[in-house]
Formats: structure tokens, C-alpha cells, sequence
């Protein structure tokens, strides 16, 4: 009997999920109802799937709106009415068209209109199955609306969007905050009626006795509808079932390229290669995924076309076939890949790949997709309110001031001394916490479907500009569909442009570079020795501080070690304490014997007996716990974060224990076991994946030892990485580079070198307009470089706010005029007013100005470039107050070890973390004074004392420590150091900082930048 329920993901509007709905029916004994969420069909698949558990009989439906201003609810008959709604819906999402007030004749759904816009519009026409909806309140209204006469027209629309008033207070503040008003100021029209509830289904039948017509034409209507996804175990994949047309010619297809490609991967094919192939191949054919392979080998196969560069990596790499189809660059007999985890009989969905394109080539690799197959779209997500978003939401919907916000998000305070409005606002954002906010994209899923992707929901279109689902990965996966995971990042645009740069800096060397040789680069020692001793800054996936500390403590200095090393670091193994263990196992081969159970040392020997890899985890619960392979499946995905069935996983855990009692191991081996593998829960790595993250380290790794300035001009031009941009133009001074601020004549937008000279891009001006860096260049490469000040005037239109950065930042240096006399030049010069920018028929006469000899001092020139670059192209320890009191770094931590040391360092990083007691401690990394990194830790005693205060300089006394060879400081205490005033505003003599050439050049070539 109810044809209009809500869920939260009618966005902003609805407060409670389609689980609770479903919980709601049962309570008031509904056995079937119709889900309309407002222009939205998120909720529509899970619904079908979790109302049998309910016992309700699941209807789907749109409650058409513009805005809240309702127009009518569609109500599919069937899937074929469900997918008519969803493509109607989308049209009007993708095009932002008003929906309107009449709907279209759909063939197989029904549409009711509200009784108040049927009389509001005068509708009086109405197709066969078109129906007037009529709620509890509005039936007083009936007898005198003139719709009587329709009495067969009639059903009953008695919306559900609250169940208390709890509910609707929500709801208010949802429509607040999608309005960006005050609550108090919320217009009574932007909300809905406070009885849009659910009643027992006695009472609605009781409501409505007076007209028997309108229960009867309401139940005629809900017999007509019946909706079906199939959610079983056995369901078929969803997926394009082929991809050239046939099943038969994708499996001739499949062989064909698989054996072309034995020759590019291997020298000799010998016995076990052949035998993992066919294998493979007869598997991948039984469970009907080499449509699934073929896509992806086509989407690989035109990014090699175009030249971009990619890697393919998931469970996906632990396959050979993958890895004959370029798929992958990870060789699954080198590394022993467990072939079972990638794909077994158990498993209904198709293996996982996920294939890495740059940043900049990933637009065009999706738009080719979407152009290449019929059924396309991008995968959703839902965007949830989180707890501070929440806060500061609410704070200015009962308009609390910007502070006070704040002050609540922070968290310091005492609740009971709050007032009332701030409690409020803490109440009520735990309401609000985890309801979605807004439809969002899913990191790289794509969905290429047999059926329209219509069939399963409606599409939005985001700001990318491509259709995408209303539904997340979860669902997705439970309806059969297997998303794409089509990834960007920067290291391969870092890869990428790095060669660019080779070519045109070093081109004889360039043409002796093949950055696909892997083999090589496993082998060769510089690059090893680079992994072996962290020098790996800029690199990816080993750059950060934890993995250099990890590097450092194992001594990875081969391809092997740096696999291991990618998933050990990640927090399912730190977690477990499994991390450390592995680390004594790596350093004490005989550690291993003593500590490890045999069974588990049997399973993993290359990892010392410790759970590394995902595949692990399958391969502890088959042999350790006798679980056999789908259950072992069924354990690694539960803890993949993205499993539905908590029941069946609970199941599998019980067998785990209740197998391993039977074959008589001790409890405490037993959870000590089942801890290990429980701490993987959404972190750990497929030991392929690992594999193809290893391969892209080695190509950066080998950029870096081999041409380090132009690989760190690419890192600096695709974003940088774990650090900020100042670290590696500071690296790159480290490394020979001589560094120039922005030039007119020699910078572009972004950076560029030319021999060892790096040239800093504009792009670091961050008051310079985008328009403005354009026409420079243009105007540049048209017609040469610039002469003086008055040749750019006469050739670039800009304003005096412009040139003034320009100036500041000594972009003219190359007249050898001073900047003050510039900046003087430039205002007797220039107009403030904007001046219509015109070709100039004649050269203009400039006046020459009589300006005072003018002077700029090194420590005036350093604060220009804070405020204008963010950074400063000195060593930062020049503008200190105090010189320091001593020139400890890192050099000499070995010389203090065990020993307390006083140290100067320039804040790099913090990482903020807490204890498993939930006290807070920093791990800090830092620059001394004479350019070199060194990491400092402060446990909770010492971080309740001392905190960081953004970047700057600190002094530090501590303990210098050594685990595994890693030495770094305990602090005891610490200081951040002033800076001087600034001297181009402060009243001081700063003539005695100005530095003598040499002293300026030493200081340059150490600067912590």
C-alpha cells in the first residue's frame, strides 16, 4: 500500500537507510512496498536483494522531482519498466532538463501524480496507467477537489520519509544545509510534511474505509509489479559476454595471443610454463572470464599505441596468460605466484585488475573505452558525512561563529560546559554522521555490461563529463557486474616525462635507454645500492620516511627483497607485529627455524613463515586450517573490506579454530594464527600486486641513478610525491643542480633544465595568473627573448599588480638592474587603470626617469621568495635570529649513539599517530644544516610537551638510537627557532646579513630546499 518511500539517498532529504526501511515494514506488518527515493536509484538494487529477509516483496519506483517540487512517482511493472524510469531519469540528470509536469507514456510502469499538483496543474487527462495518489491528509480534501470522477484513477500515496521526530528534525537540517541557510531562515516549502510516516498497515487500511475503490485500485496496482536481480550464489556475470562476437571466437582469440606472446616473455618455454598456460587458459575458459582478459588486453593494447605507459597490477598479476597479453610486466613463475588466488573454482567473480596509467593519459584511456564498447559507464560511490564536515555544517545552520566551529572541531573541550546551541550542533552531527551527502566516482571503476547499464540504475553525470552509476562497488559486485579498475598516478607521468627531458637535455644518451628493461635493472648494482641505502627520494612507492626506515633496516638490495619490502610496510602486517618479526627472520636466517611453525614455514619459505602477501592468507586456511579453497576465498575477501555476508565469514572463522582444535594445535597457536590473519583486514597486498608496484620503483629508481636532475625536474612537474616541492628542487641542488628562481628569458610555466642548470616554472608564482604566464610565452617564442623592462612592456599586456610579482621574484635579473629600481620603473611607467590590450602601430617613446641608486640584500630577497614561492632559495638556518649553536647532523648520529646529541633540523614531515593505548606520538623527519635528512621520534611523555608548529627550523636534544642499523633520535625536548623579522617591513639594520658572493654560493649549495 505504500508507493512513496524514502530513503536517505534521496539526498539531503531522506534520514534513514533502505535496510531500515525494510525494518520499518516489518514492524507495521507491510508485505510490500514501493522504494521511490527522489530522482535517485541507489538504494534500488540492495533493497531487492535484503527484502526477502524482511519478508516484503520489493517494488522499485522514482519519485520524479525539480528540486522538492514533486511532478510524479514512477513505478516499474518490471525490469524492462525499471530500466525505462532509470533512462528517463538519467536524460534529464545528464542535461540538468527540468522534469516535467506531464509524464511520458512509458510502456511498462505506471506513473502517479500527487493529488495537489493534479489539481495545481488541472490535470484532466489521464492514459491507462496513470494514476492520481492521494495520501492520509489529503483525503479530507477529496469529497471538494472535483477528482471524484476519476474514482478508478484513484491509489493511495502516503509518502514515508521519517519515523519520528527525531527524523524530521534531521531532515530540516539536511534541507538547511543543501540550501545554505539558517535554520531559522529554512522556507517552510523546502521541507516536507512532518506525517510523511508509515503506519501499521491496519490503521492506513482503516484511514482510507470510507473509500474501499482506493484500496482496491492501490492493490490492482501493486499485483502488476514484479521486479527481479538475481543476488545468488550461481548468478551469472553481468560483464559483456564477449568480445568479438563469439564465446567460441574469444577462446580461439585468447590462445592465439597467449602463444604469440611466449616468445617476447620467455627465451626458452620449457615444461612448467607450458603447463601453467594451459592450465590457466582451460580455467579462465570454464568459468567464462576470457571475455573479461580479452577487454583488458585491448585497452593495454591501444595504450601501447598511442605510446602511454602503463602498469597492470591486482590479483590479476599472479596469471600467466596476463602476463603473455601485456597486461602485466610481473612474471608469475619468477615469483612463484599463487595462481589459485588470482582465479579458482570457487570463485563466481573475475580476477582484479587494475591497470595504472599517468595522470595526463588517463582521460583519454577512459574516453576511448566509453567510445570502444556500447555499455559504459563509470562506477559511484557515495560521499558520507564525516564528523568535522558535519560540525562546521551544522555550526553555520544554527550560525555559530567561524571560531566557535573551529574551536568544536578540534575536539578540546568539555561538553557539560558547552552551551546549548553547540550541543546541539554535537547531538545532531551524530545523526548526521555516515548519511550519504552527495554521489561521487569511484577511484578508477568502470562497468562494461552485456545489458544497458540502465537495466541496473539510473547515471548521474559528474564534472567528468562521463555517465555513472547511482550504486557503489558492493552492489555492483552482488548483481554480477565486475567493475574495471582503469587507475592514474603520477609516477608513471613522472617515468614519462623524465625520458622527455633525457631526450632533449643528454639526446646521445637518451637513444641508449630502454626504460623496459627490467631484467637489467634488477641486476644492476648502482640502482640496487640506491634501494639498499634509502636514496631513493622521489621514487615510487619508496620515497616515504617509513619505507626508507624499512629499506635501511632489511638492506633490500635486490628485486625480490623490494616485493616483500612494498607489502610489508603496509599497516595488515605493522598491525599484527608481524613486521618486526619478518625483520629479525630476514637478518637471523636461523630465527626463522626457532620461532616459525613448520606447517607455516612450509607454506611461505621465501617469507620466513610470515603472512606477507593476500595469497597468504588463502594459502594459511588450506593447508594450516584444512578450510578448503572457496572458504580460504571467502576468509581473504571478508577481509577486503568490500564483503557482504558477515554471517557466512563468522562461519568460516569458526571452521578455521574448530579445524585447527582437531588437528591438535594449542589455542594460543591457534589465535596467534588467526590475530595474524585477521590484522590483514583491508590492507595487505597481492603478493602481484606488490610485484607490478616493484617494477615502477626499479624504472624510477634507475631514472634517478642515471639522470637524477631530469627525473627530478618530472617529479617537480607532475606534483612532486610524498614531500613538498622545496624537498626535491632541494634534492636536486643535493645532486648537482644549480638552482634559478622564475626567469622571463629562461622559465616556462612549469620547470625546465638546460645541462645542470634547473630554471624554476612560473607555476610557483602563486599570485601569477594563468593568462598572464600564456601570453609571456607566447609573445617569447614568437619573437625572441626580451631585452629590458621596456622591451617587455611593449610586447606583453599586463598590469602593474603582475609585473610587480614578476619583479619581486628577480625575474629580470638578467638586465642587472636592481629590483627596487624595476619596481620604481614599473609604476612611472604603468597606469594602475587596465588598459585595453591593442597592437601598438608605433614603437611608444619612453621618459627616462632620474631613480635613486637602490640596494637589495640577500635576507630581503629570501622573504620574497617565501611570500611569493612559498619557500626560500637560501638555507633557511641563514634567517635565524640566533645562529646555531653548533653544527650536529647526521653525519655524526653514529659518533652519538647512545648518547645524547643537540641538533638543528628544518621540518621536512610528521607523521601524527597514536598509540594502541590511544596516546599520541610524532615521527618527524627533518634537514640540518648541512643538507642531509635525519628522523626523529617523540613518544607520548615527550609529544604531551612538545608539538610541531607548522614548518620552520627546531632545535632537539635527545638520545640517538639504533634499531636494525637504522639510527634516529628519541627527543627529549625541543624548540622551534624564530626567524628574524622580516626586513623589507621591519625597523632593523640588516646590512650585516648580507652575505659575501662565497658565503652566498656555500650557503646556496647546501640549502634544505
Amino acid at each position: 500500500m505504500y508507493l512513496n518511500c524514502h530513503t536517505y539517498y534521496s539526498m539531503r532529504f531522506g534520514t534513514f537507510s533502505e535496510k531500515e526501511l525494510l525494518q520499518l515494514a516489518q514492524q507495521n506488518h507491510v508485505t510490500q512496498l514501493v522504494l521511490t527515493d527522489i530522482n535517485n536509484t541507489s538504494a534500488c538494487l540492495n533493497f531487492v536483494r535484503k527484502a526477502p529477509e524482511y519478508n516484503v516483496r520489493p517494488i522499485l519506483g522514482i519519485d520524479f522531482r525539480n528540486g522538492v517540487q514533486p511532478r510524479f512517482v514512477g513505478i516499474a511493472k518490471n525490469n524492462e519498466g525499471y530500466l525505462e524510469l532509470n533512462t528517463f531519469l538519467s536524460h534529464h540528470l545528464h542535461g540538468t532538463i527540468e522534469i516535467p509536469k506531464k509524464a511520458p507514456y512509458f510502456k511498462n510502469a505506471f506513473v502517479v501524480y500527487p493529488f495537489e499538483q493534479v489539481l495545481l496543474n488541472e490535470l484532466q487527462d489521464f492514459r491507462e496507467n496513470e494514476f492520481i495518489g492521494i495520501s492520509i491528509k489529503e483525503l479530507r480534501k477529496l469529497p471538494f477537489s472535483g477528482l471524484m470522477k476519476f474514482r478508478d484513477k484513484l491509489v493511495v500515496q502516503q509518502p514515508v520519509t521519517f519515523r519520528n521526530r527525531q527524523d524530521f528534525n534531521a531532515h530540516r537540517l539536511l534541507r538547511a544545509i543543501d540550501n545554505n541557510v539558517l535554520l531559522s531562515k529554512l522556507p517552510k516549502e523546502e521541507e516536507a510534511e512532518e506525517d510523511e510516516k508509515m503506519y501499521p498497515i491496519e490503521n492506513l487500511a482503516a484511514a482510507f474505509s470510507e473509500y474501499p475503490f482506493i484500496l482496491e485500485n492501490t492493490e490492482r496496482l501493486l499485483k502488476q509489479c514484479s521486479i527481479h536481480f538475481d543476488f545468488s550464489k550461481g548468478r551469472k556475470p553481468q560483464n559483456l559476454k564477449s568480445y568479438s562476437g563469439s564465446v567460441e571466437a574469444d577462446e580461439k582469440l585468447i590462445e592465439k595471443l597467449c602463444y604469440e606472446g611466449l616468445p617476447y616473455r620467455y627465451e626458452k618455454v620449457d615444461g612448467p610454463i607450458k603447463n601453467r598456460l594451459d592450465k590457466e587458459l582451460a580455467l579462465i575458459k570454464r568459468m567464462g572470464f576470457v571475455s573479461y582478459f580479452l577487454i583488458n588486453w585491448d585497452i593495454v593494447s591501444e595504450a601501447r599505441r598511442r605510446g602511454f605507459y602503463y602498469v597492470g597490477r591486482g590479483s590479476g598479476a599472479n596469471s600467466i596468460v596476463a602476463y603473455l597479453l601485456r597486461i602485466t610486466d610481473v612474471d608469475p613463475m619468477e615469483l612463484d605466484l599463487y595462481f589459485e588466488r588470482f582465479i579458482n573454482l570457487y570463485r563466481a567473480n573475475p580476477p582484479d585488475f587494475d591497470i595504472d596509467f599517468s595522470w595526463k593519459d588517463r582521460p583519454a584511456m577512459t574516453e576511448y573505452i566509453f567510445n570502444r564498447f556500447e555499455h559504459v559507464a563509470l562506477l559511484g560511490t557515495y560521499v558520507t558525512f564525516k564528523e568535522r564536515g558535519v560540525v562546521r555544517e551544522l555550526g553555520k545552520v544554527f550560525g555559530l561563529p567561524p571560531q566557535e566551529i573551529d574551536f568544536l572541531i578540534e575536539g578540546r573541550y568539555n561538553f557539560d560546559a558547552l552551551d546549548g546551541i553547540s550541543k546541539l550542533v554535537l547531538k545532531y552531527g551524530s545523526l548526521l554522521k555516515g548519511k550519504p551527502n552527495y554521489l561521487s566516482i569511484h577511484a578508477g571503476g568502470i562497468l562494461i555490461s552485456e545489458k544497458p547499464l540502465h537495466w541496473f540504475s539510473a547515471t548521474h553525470l559528474p564534472p567528468k563529463g562521463f555517465p555513472t552509476t547511482q550504486y557503489d562497488m558492493v552492489i555492483a559486485e552482488d548483481v554480477g557486474l565486475y567493475k574495471f579498475d582503469i587507475l592514474g598516478q603520477r609516477g608513471l607521468g613522472k617515468i614519462k616525462e623524465a625520458l622527455e627531458i633525457v631526450a632533449y637535455n643528454q639526446p646521445e644518451k637518451f637513444e641508449q635507454v630502454d626504460i623496459h628493461d627490467i631484467k637489467g635493472f634488477k641486476k644492476d648494482g648502482i640502482i640496487n645500492n640506491l634501494i639498499k641505502t634509502a636514496q631513493c627520494m622521489g621514487c615510487f612507492y619508496v620515497e616515504s620516511p617509513a619505507m626508507r626506515m624499512l629499506l635501511k633496516k632489511l638492506e633490500v638490495d635486490n628485486y625480490l627483497g623490494l616485493v616483500a619490502a612494498s607489502s610489508i610496510i603496509r599497516p595488515g602486517v605493522a598491525k599484527s607485529g608481524m613486521m618486526r618479526e619478518y625483520i629479525l627472520r630476514h637478518r637471523n636466517k636461523g630465527r626463522a627455524e626457532e620461532k616459525a611453525h613448520p606447517v607455516m614455514l612450509d607454506i611461505m619459505p621465501d617469507t620466513y613463515g610470515v603472512m606477507v602477501y593476500q595469497e597468504d592468507v588463502i594459502k594459511v586456511a588450506h593447508h594450516f586450517a584444512d578450510l578448503d579453497l572457496g572458504e580460504a576465498d571467502v576468509l581473504r575477501r571478508g577481509m577486503s573490506g568490500k564483503f557482504r555476508s558477515r554471517e557466512e565469514f563468522q562461519k568460516v572463522k569458526d571452521k578455521f579454530i574448530s579445524n585447527c582444535r582437531k588437528k591438535g594445535y594449542a589455542d594460543t597457536l591457534i589465535f596467534e594464527i588467526w590475530n595474524q590473519v585477521a590484522s590483514f583486514a583491508g590492507y595487505a597486498f597481492a603478493k602481484g600486486h606488490s610485484a607490478s608496484y616493484a617494477v615502477e620503483s626499479y624504472q624510477s629508481l634507475f631514472l634517478r641513478a642515471y639522470f637524477p636532475l631530469e627525473y627530478m625536474v618530472a617529479v617537480l612537474n607532475n606534483g612532486g610525491g610524498f614531500y613538498r616541492s622545496e624537498f626535491y628542487i632541494h634534492d636536486a641542488r643535493m645532486l648537482g643542480a644549480t638552482i634559478h628562481p622564475p626567469c622571463i628569458n629562461n622559465s616556462i610555466i612549469v620547470n625546465r633544465i638546460c645541462g645542470t642548470h634547473i630554471y624554476l616554472g612560473m607555476m610557483y608564482l602563486r599570485d601569477l595568473e594563468s593568462r598572464v604566464m600564456e601570453r609571456i610565452l607566447r609573445e617569447r617564442l614568437q619573437n625572441g627573448n626580451f631585452v629590458s623592462l621596456e622591451d617587455f612592456l611593449d610586447r606583453v599586456f599586463i598590469s602593474v599588480e603582475q609585473l610587480s610579482i614578476l619583479i619581486r621574484i628577480d625575474a629580470f635579473r638578467f638586465t642587472g638592474i636592481n629590483k627596487h629600481e624595476l619596481l620604481w620603473k614599473t609604476h612611472l611607467m604603468l597606469s594602475k587603470n587596465d588598459r585595453l590590450e591593442h597592437p601598438k602601430l608605433f614603437p611608444p617613446r619612453h621618459q627616462k626617469f632620474q631613480i635613486p641608486k637602490l640596494h637589495t640584500t640577500t635576507l630581503e630577497t629570501a622573504f620574497e621568495q617565501l611570500e611569493l614561492l612559498g619557500f626560500c632559495l637560501c638555507s633557511p638556518f641563514e634567517l635565524l635570529v640566533e645562529p646555531p649553536k653548533n653544527s650536529n647532523g647526521q653525519k655524526d648520529l653514529q659518533r652519538y649513539l647512545n648518547k645524547h646529541i643537540d641538533i638543528y633540523g628544518y621540518l621536512v614531515t610528521v607523521k601524527n599517530t597514536d598509540t594502541h593505548t590511544g596516546k599520541r606520538m610524532h615521527f618527524a623527519t627533518l634537514v640540518d644544516q648541512h643538507g642531509e635528512v635525519f628522523d626523529t621520534v617523540l613518544f607520548p611523555p615527550v609529544a604531551a610537551n612538545y608539538y610541531f608548529r607548522g614548518k620552520g627550523i627546531y632545535r632537539f636534544y635527545g638520545k640517538v638510537v639504533e634499531e636494525f642499523g637504522f639510527l634516529s633520535i628519541e627527543v627529549i625536548k625541543m624548540v622551534k627557532q624564530d626567524y628574524i623579522p622580516d626586513p623589507r617591513y621591519a625597523d632593523m639594520k640588516t646590512s650585516k646579513k648580507l652575505l659575501k658572493p662565497r658565503e652566498d654560493m656555500k650557503s646556496r649549495e647546501n640549502a634544505p630546499n
